[in-house]
């Protein structure tokens, strides 16, 4: 599956444009990685109990838009785009949409 957050690529022509698709996920934050980020905030730097969570989060939400474009026959999707919210106090949506796209 090729992906790319362009509108086309630029080594393969589109045959057919499949539709959005997209994949997401929902996670919340866990007890014990909340006490380390709260030390790491008193001392600064990175949270990296939260850059894993996230990392984590968007792969999983990417592997869920191919597996919808794979669905549909696609060999690409094009004009990935990644977006997050809150969802409650402790928890965030990942969520990756595009096009899916048959390349000739």
């Amino acid at each position: 599956m090729l992906l790319t957050t362009q509108d086309r690529f630029e080594d393969h022509e589109i045959a057919v444009s499949l539709g959005i698709v997209k994949g997401n996920t929902i996670r919340a934050r866990h007890i014990g990685k909340d006490i380390m980020a709260a030390i790491r905030n008193f001392v600064g730097g990175e949270v990296i109990e939260y850059t894993k969570l996230m990392a984590e989060s968007r792969e999983q939400a990417q592997d869920r838009m191919v597996k919808a474009a794979e669905e549909l026959g696609a060999n690409g999707i094009t004009g990935i785009r990644f977006t997050s919210a809150a969802v409650m106090n402790s928890a965030a949506e990942i969520l990756v949409y595009g096009t899916a796209v048959k390349l000739k």
